[in-house]
């Protein structure tokens, strides 16, 4: 106990020391004599330079308020204001708690207020501060905005210095994040103030201006199609930036520049087949992602490059022969990639810390090209452990490399050529399955789409229901059957549309885990749903669930009432063409039972309705009314004499004479054919 005082005794004296020397600064502040407070001013700024410790001991002991207060004081000396302002600058360089009680201490209204000097070293002096400060991830941007005064004033200052110009354009696109913060930009004139400074004979100004237009233009077409008509010393905007992807240039450059373009392609004010685009934009990404580049410059390559094909799928097939890109991505798996060749160790602790974003920005790139071309997703399959790479991506810590790795399978998995190999040897679904327990639903939503594809049975063989089993068994059912409660009308949709390609082709018991995990009640809930995707999908899974005679006997057996209820609402409800169709297919279907008929023989409206549709408008419609009568009276079946009589009496064989005649010449066959079996 003696060692353990006589050490913490010790400890206190150093505190005290280092607190004392730091009041030593602070008291200096509050000397009646405006020289030594100048003197003392200087003092704490070489103090605290690179000295953390330094700044918050500062902190602590409540320099921040003097400083402010001196800052704003009438009587203080433009040379003590400037001073003042670079002190703050310097505490804000710390750390993030440094910057909190800055902000606490309402530093940005202060600086602000600074802005309307007329003295320029201390105008550059407040907006270094604010830079530093608006750059950290704790300050709200939405402060820059609070005042409508302050962007036309900042505006106003672009002219007055290259130090101004840098760091207001720094601040413009930090803290650009909202369709609304690009609008009071763009309406205060930015782009006209900000396009000149691209031809800047300071590197620095050129790159804050060049990210303030990537910020702008992102998903916004009344910037994008603005800029694309803007002149800079008589050149079109699109061509300075097609200058500045030049080889030469410098990579941030470059990569900036293209990621220009790229938004304003994808805001729809250039074309995808804009030579800009073709030529220069998309060669100069694949660039970036070499080997040679340094990781951020790959990860951000491969994103915008993500971005830039993702709805093209010309793009996507030039990308996929570019610079063998599908390979060069493949070496984002294995990185550092050798340990000699990075001398530099702070380099090396970073790029190991940070080797989960080259996994997630691969994963786009990846799921982008493979969108659409059935070629390129066999490329990407067939890059070496592909398939492993994406399973071990599904159980990452990182969520966002989870999500890259989904959308990636989700990608690949639009493939039926590769869901009948690649997929059936690699075991997918397990991590799959693993990832939608409890997932945000952004992941959920990609991860039940790629689930829906992997359910889809393209030949009903044993081999086939082999491979559904083990999907089965890990508790799909329950988890699709949750999905369709959601708020979420896309997971409502993806939860029904894979319990439909469940139930294609599937055995009687699938079938019936299917109707018992959704309950009746959850099945007509969804058949009333307000979203018209997720009613099709719905009669999709009945259709399906109401197949082949035994199945369909058996469920009209224990649900034929609700069905019967169901169908007839639809039928008369104000519903599209398709869902009507898809209904009355329903009706065919069931039509088509041993015992399930009878429900249909017995129910004089919903045959009225049969009857109404043969005579639609709609072609469509026609033939679906059609394949239900063509059942019930179908010769070779018990009974078949007296649902013909029935039908008869009731004028439908007068129907089929009139629809023998039609124009349509599927709708004349079927007809012919039904009456044929009045005939026999």
């Amino acid at each position: 106990t003696a060692c353990w005082l006589c050490c913490s005794s010790h400890i206190a004296q150093l505190v005290d020391e280092v607190t004392a020397s730091s009041r030593h600064y602070v008291d200096r502040l509050f000397d009646p004599d405006p020289q030594k407070v100048l003197q003392g001013v200087i003092d704490m700024k070489n103090a605290v330079i690179g000295n953390n410790k330094q700044k918050a001991n500062l902190i602590v002991l409540g320099a921040v308020p003097r400083l402010l207060y001196l800052l704003q004081q009438d009587t203080s000396s433009t040379e003590l204001k400037t001073e003042c302002a670079v002190v703050l600058g310097s505490l804000a360089m710390g750390t993030e708690n440094n910057v909190k009680s800055l902000l606490d201490c309402h530093i940005i209204p202060a600086l602000l207020q600074g802005l309307l000097s007329p003295d320029l070293k201390f105008i550059e002096a407040c907006l270094r501060c604010l830079r530093t400060v608006f750059t950290s991830p704790v300050t709200p941007v939405e402060l820059l905005y609070t005042d409508a005064t302050v962007i036309p004033h900042l505006m106003s200052l672009l002219s007055r210095s290259r130090y101004t110009q840098e760091y207001i354009c720094q601040v413009f696109s930090h803290c650009c994040k909202t369709p609304d913060h690009q609008t009071i930009l763009f309406n205060h004139g930015a782009v006209q103030n900000i396009a000149h400074l691209l031809t800047s004979a300071s590197y620095k100004v050129q790159m804050q201006a060049l990210k303030c237009f990537s910020v702008l233009a992102y998903e916004n077409p009344q910037v994008s199609m603005t800029l694309v008509n803007v002149l800079v010393d008589g050149e079109l905007l699109p061509q300075v930036f097609v200058k500045m992807m030049q080889r030469d240039k410098p990579i941030e450059m470059q990569l900036t520049a293209a990621k220009c373009l790229t938004y304003i392609c994808r805001a729809g004010a250039i074309r995808t087949d804009d030579n800009c685009i073709v030529l220069k934009t998309l060669p100069c990404l694949v660039r970036m992602c070499s080997k040679e580049r340094l990781l951020e410059e790959r990860v951000e390559g491969a994103e915008t490059l993500a971005y830039l094909i993702e709805p093209d799928v010309e793009l996507q097939r030039i990308a996929s022969i570019t610079d063998h890109l599908i390979g060069m991505l493949a070496d984002y798996f294995k990185y550092p990639s050798s340990v000699s060749a990075i001398t530099d160790i702070k380099r090396l602790d970073y790029d190991l810390k940070h080797a989960h974003e080259l996994r997630q920005a691969a994963f786009k790139l990846y799921a982008s090209l493979g969108a659409n071309d059935e070629d390129i997703r066999k490329k990407i399959i067939e890059t070496e452990n592909m398939m492993d790479r994406i399973v071990n991506g599904l159980s990452e810590s990182s969520i966002k490399v989870r999500l890259a790795a989904v959308r990636c399978l989700h990608s690949l998995s639009r493939s039926v050529q590769q869901l009948r190999t690649s997929f059936q040897d690699h075991t997918v679904w397990k991590p799959l399955m693993k990832v939608l327990q409890n997932a945000p639903d952004e992941i959920l939503v990609v991860a039940s789409s790629t689930l829906c594809n992997l359910l889809l049975e393209f030949s009903p063989s044993k081999e086939k229901k082999k491979k559904k089993k083990p999907i089965l068994e890990s508790g799909a059912i329950e988890l699709l059957c949750s999905l369709t409660q959601s708020e979420n009308p896309a997971l409502r949709v993806n939860g029904i549309w894979a319990l439909m390609n469940m139930a294609f082709q599937a055995e009687q018991k699938i079938k019936t885990d299917i109707l018992r995990g959704l309950s009746t009640e959850q099945l007509f809930r969804l058949l009333s749903d307000s979203d018209v995707n997720v009613l099709m999908k719905t009669l999709g899974l009945l259709r399906n669930l109401l197949s082949t005679r035994p199945h369909i006997d058996q469920i009209m057996s224990t649900h034929g009432k609700q069905i019967m209820q169901a169908v007839t609402l639809i039928l008369e409800g104000e519903h599209n063409i398709e869902v009507k169709e898809q209904t009355l297919c329903i009706l065919a279907n069931i039509a088509d039972g041993t015992t399930a008929k009878e429900l249909i023989m017995t129910n004089d409206d919903i045959l009225q309705k049969i009857k109404y549709y043969m005579g639609h408008s709609n072609v469509k419609l026609q033939l679906a009314a059609m394949f239900c009568i063509s059942n019930l009276i179908w010769n070779e079946e018990e009974g078949s004499q007296d649902r013909q009589d029935k039908l008869r009496e009731m004028g439908i064989v007068d129907i089929l004479h009139k629809l023998s005649q039609s124009t349509d010449p599927n709708l004349c066959e079927k007809a012919k054919t039904a009456l044929q079996q009045y005939l026999a």
